[in-house]
């Protein structure tokens, strides 16, 4: 069962925490995604031509500062991040991988509710056919019907499009009718990652203060599990 509601983090005006799950197909990037997230390496990640990620795990970034404040004074951040197995896995079966999400969302998010899903995609991979909505229609399963509000897209890999000579707008502009049906769905949420270019630290800085913005629209409001 899902529910909205205020996290019982905001109620302290000094400290809060922003809860994040991400989803995502096999190699799209989403331990390394979380990972960027996090500013450490709690998720393993690597280039294999199977799924990495057999199970769900929960990061926890240090204490952040600078991101955000309230009523004049700075509130300290902290993020949590859930990786989860790609979808279609190399091993699990859609079931196994769908109940192990679904588990662990109520475990970690059941109380405090989970602030935005992070739907992984690699920008140098179109978005199109059955197969490549298949983390779509998994997020729309465990979230339900608020699924849209609560999502964001991540674009891994977004060095390539600089590469071919693009740019983020002619990107979107000439994306597949699949991906931009996504995009006007979520509402247009989103957020691109770059492994060139920006130190570590200063893209990080950057995807989260993407992700308050989304937060701060949905007036902080989170999904819980029960």
């Amino acid at each position: 069962m899902l529910s909205f509601c205020l996290p019982k983090g905001i109620m302290d005006p000094n400290k809060m925490i922003i809860n994040l799950a991400l989803f995502g197909m096999t190699q799209s990037g989403k331990s390394n995604a979380g990972n960027i997230l996090l500013g450490s390496t709690d998720f393993h990640s690597s280039f294999a031509p199977c799924s990495v990620t057999e199970h769900c795990s929960l990061g926890r970034s240090c204490h952040l500062h600078g991101l955000m404040r309230r009523a004049g004074q700075e509130v300290t951040l902290q993020v949590q991040v859930l990786d989860t197995p790609g979808y279609p896995h190399s091993r699990l079966s859609k079931d196994h991988v769908k109940q192990d999400v679904k588990e662990a969302l109520a475990r970690h998010f059941g109380q405090e509710g989970l602030h935005l899903a992070l739907l992984v995609q690699r920008a140098d991979v179109p978005l199109c056919g059955q197969e490549a909505s298949s983390a779509v229609h998994m997020i729309q399963e465990l979230l339900g019907q608020a699924w849209k509000n609560y999502t964001a897209i991540v674009f891994t890999h977004a060095e390539t499009i600089e590469e071919a000579g693009s740019n983020e707008d002619k990107y979107l502009h000439e994306a597949s009718d699949t991906l931009l049906a996504l995009l006007n769905s979520v509402q247009h949420r989103y957020v691109f990652q770059y492994k060139k270019g920006n130190s570590l630290h200063e893209q990080r800085m950057k995807i989260l203060v993407r992700i308050m913005e989304f937060i701060r629209e949905n007036c902080y409001q989170v999904l819980t599990f029960k």
